[in-house]
Formats: C-alpha cells, sequence, structure tokens
C-alpha cells in the first residue's frame, strides 16, 4: 500500500477540512498537461477577435496564403480540441478533490457541498470575467457542470463510460450550431464599441454560454472522474498501454475528422452546402474529444520520460498547469487591451497569423510569470482565492463580513 496516502488520510482525519494538494505532492504530468494546453487555448481563442465580412470557423476567408495554412493548422490540431483536454483534466482535478476527502474521513454529503460551494465561485468568477475581460468564458460552464457532475461520483465505472458515450453521440448528431463551421462575424459582445454598452451585450449571452457550454464537456469529463479514480496520470508507469493507445488512436482520430473542415479553412477545398457543413461541423467537435484524451496522454507520457530529469522548461510549463486559473485569465487580459474597440482596437488589423504569434507571445509570457511565482514558492492569487473560499468558506464570509464592518 502506497504510505503517502495513507499518511495524508491520517493527518486529513485530524482535522475539520482536508486541505488542496500541496505543490511539493503534485505529479509533473497532470500540470505539464495544462500548461501546454494553455497554449492551445490561447490559439483557439484568439482568432476570433480577427475581424472580417467574411468568416468561416472563425477565421477570415480572405486572408493571405499564409493566414489559411496557419488557420489550416489552428482547425487541425487546435480547435475543438484544447478544450475537451481541459475537461478531461478537471473531471482528473475533482476525482482528486474526491480521493484526499475520503482519505480524511469524509462522508459523500459534506463532499458534495464542498464542490458545490466551488462550482458556485467558479460561476461568479466566470460571470465576472466574462463581463469585464472576455465573453468567451468557460468557467462558469465548467461550474455548473460540476454542479450537476458532483451527482456522477459515486456512480459506477460502467455508468460513466455509458453516460459518456451516449452525450458524445447526442452532441456529434447534424446541428447548424458549431463554431467550427460557422460563418458570423464577432458581434458587439465580443468586441464592445464602449465600456458601459458591453455589460448590456454580455448580460445576456454570458448565461447563455455558462447554461448550455457544459454540455460538450459531459464526455471528458466523466472520463477524467474515471482515469482520475485510478490516478492513470500520476501513474503512468502502470498504465503504458492505455496510454500509448489512447495518445496514437485519440489524435488519428482527431485529426480525420477535423481534415474535411481544415481543408476548407486553408482554402484548399472550396466551402460545401449548409447540409454538408451540418454534418462536419459537430464530426470536428465530436472527434476533437479523442483529441483531448490523446494530447492528455501523450504530454503524461512526455512527462514520464522526462523522470527526474525535469529541466527548465518543463518545470516552468508545469508551474503554468499548477497556476493555470491565474494563467487563463491574463490571457483575457491581453485579448481584452489588444482587442476592446475602446482600447487598442487591433482586430482590424491584426491577421490570422499575427494573432497566432500573439497567442504564443502571450502564452511565454504566462509561462515566465508561472516560473517566477514558482521561483518564490507563491502559487497564484487566484489559486489562493478559490482555495481560501472552497475549503474555508465559513472563515472566508466571517472575514469578508468583518471586513465591511470595519470599512463601514
Amino acid at each position: 500500500m502506497d504510505a503517502a496516502p495513507v499518511q495524508r488520510g491520517l493527518t486529513g482525519a485530524m482535522s475539520t477540512q482536508a486541505g488542496p494538494t500541496g505543490l511539493s505532492e503534485r505529479a509533473l504530468g497532470p500540470d505539464l498537461a495544462r500548461g501546454f494546453m494553455l497554449l492551445f487555448i490561447a490559439l483557439a481563442n484568439s482568432h476570433y477577435f480577427v475581424y472580417s465580412d467574411r468568416v468561416f470557423g472563425g477565421f477570415p476567408i480572405d486572408g493571405s496564403a499564409p493566414d489559411r495554412v496557419v488557420g489550416m493548422m489552428i482547425s487541425t490540431f487546435v480547435d475543438g480540441r484544447a478544450f475537451p483536454m481541459f475537461g478531461v483534466l478537471f473531471g482528473y482535478g475533482v476525482a482528486q478533490i474526491v480521493r484526499r476527502q475520503r482519505e480524511a474521513g469524509k462522508d459523500w454529503w459534506p463532499i458534495r457541498k464542498l464542490l458545490w460551494w466551488r462550482s458556485l465561485v467558479l460561476i461568479v468568477l466566470g460571470f465576472l470575467h466574462a463581463m469585464l475581460l472576455y465573453i468567451g468564458d468557460i468557467l462558469a460552464a465548467y461550474g455548473v457542470l460540476l454542479f450537476l457532475g458532483v451527482w456522477a461520483l459515486r456512480w459506477k465505472d460502467r455508468w460513466l463510460f455509458i453516460v459518456a458515450a451516449f452525450v458524445l453521440i447526442l452532441t456529434s448528431l447534424p446541428s447548424e450550431d458549431s463554431l467550427a463551421t460557422s460563418s458570423d462575424a464577432a458581434d458587439p459582445a465580443m468586441l464592445p464599441p464602449d465600456f458601459l454598452g458591453q455589460f448590456a451585450d454580455r448580460v445576456v449571452v454570458q448565461p447563455f454560454i455558462a447554461g448550455l457550454g457544459w454540455i460538450g464537456f459531459v464526455t471528458p469529463f466523466l472520463i477524467g472522474l474515471w482515469a482520475g479514480r485510478r490516478r492513470i496520470l500520476e501513474r503512468p508507469a502502470q498504465h503504458l498501454t492505455l496510454l500509448r493507445t489512447t495518445a496514437l488512436l485519440g489524435l488519428t482520430i482527431a485529426v480525420a475528422g477535423a481534415l474535411p473542415v481544415s481543408l476548407v479553412v486553408g482554402g484548399v477545398l472550396t466551402q460545401p452546402s449548409d447540409h454538408a457543413l451540418s454534418i462536419l461541423g459537430p464530426l470536428h467537435d465530436a472527434t476533437g474529444v479523442f483529441g483531448g484524451f490523446g494530447y492528455a496522454a501523450l504530454i503524461v507520457l512526455v512527462a514520464r520520460r522526462l523522470g527526474d530529469r525535469q529541466g527548465p522548461v518543463s518545470l516552468a510549463i508545469a508551474a503554468v498547469g499548477q497556476r493555470s486559473l491565474t494563467c487563463y485569465l491574463s490571457q483575457s487580459v491581453v485579448w481584452a487591451v489588444v482587442f476592446t474597440p475602446y482600447l487598442l482596437d487591433l482586430s482590424h488589423t491584426l491577421t490570422t497569423t499575427t494573432t497566432a504569434l500573439l497567442a504564443v507571445a502571450t502564452w511565454l509570457s504566462t509561462v515566465l510569470l508561472a516560473d517566477r511565482m514558482r521561483r518564490a514558492d507563491y502559487r497564484g492569487p487566484f489559486e489562493i482565492l478559490i482555495r481560501r473560499i472552497t475549503y474555508q468558506p465559513k472563515r472566508t464570509a466571517a472575514t469578508l463580513s468583518r471586513n465591511s464592518g470595519n470599512r463601514a
């Protein structure tokens, strides 16, 4: 038996609440995956800000040859593939929280209440994020997913797989709502013309995204729960065949399923009929779920190969994963400053290529920022905030009340 969980369980049993995983206790694989994933999220989000009258899948279709090549690469390897990996890691993290709470002697009802409180924090933070910075926020959607997903914590493995497969099939049915084939240009909710007006536009859109966006993440979330129960990403040596198979098949399916759309983005194929797009769009999205699995498995295998030979690059990227919430929100600050019409207003100036370069530069800046936090042994402002609220809700509420009384 592993001595570490037993020791943590005995320690937690003597406290009123099991705390979050310490930085020194975290496995490299999941953190490296989260850190690298944020590069893909930056690439997936930023190209939607590039303004054009003629758009396909969030890419201007009248761009230069380099723009078309970059767009095709992002559509093939990134769009619809980054967020499912986020979903897997989110579910995996929830399973880690549950395991630590159970080791500390907690019953299921207190664990559910802790996770519901965490989901409320995500919903509120996501709402503020959407109102102030980026309407494409996913935090609130994940908050809703967690609020509902709590009921899956005690499901048997077969039910996790059955529901995951059912939802995947459901979301792969023909539809005209896929962003992968959308021809809609950026609207005022994305690019608000003035500060006060953005709230009126975004307050209508944000509940729709939060209320429905979680559906597409159910499958990776449930599979992440299953993987977290078995600590697959933390103990890759025990699951090499599964991880290698998942990496190979997952990425192959993801690339093959993306090509019909990405070749149109790249200008290699002409845009098909609306009926064909209603099939190809969901196909692009559904196969992207397998890409999320594949990327997570591949990066964990890389982490295993690194072993104790972790260099400054891998440690810095893992530091981003340990501070993924702070780094994700930092990206949105850049998008808001660079693209918002009443600020720098570069949505009409930057192209698909230069925006991709901006996304890479933004991610690299968060790598440097997270690495400095790592060296200073500082978890990250939003990580500290969400942990304090989640694990010490009564103390946090009392502190806020006391501070308010002092100001009064």
